[in-house]
């Protein structure tokens, strides 16, 4: 699946952390400058989900 993120820097490395935490992320582009709203950037993301270990 791949996921758009728009956002500051800060916003967009805390959404990354946020999201590796629940699904493994198999790419990243790099970010793109948002023209239309200054310090803002756009990124993609993909991921697939996480494995779930049973404990038995």
């Amino acid at each position: 699946m791949r996921i758009r993120l728009d956002g500051t820097h800060a916003e967009i490395t805390y959404s990354m952390f946020r999201i590796r935490e629940i699904f493994t992320v198999t790419s990243v582009t790099h970010p793109v400058p948002d023209h239309a709203r200054t310090g803002k950037y756009r990124v993609f993301v993909d991921i697939i989900p996480r494995q779930i270990r049973n404990s038995r």
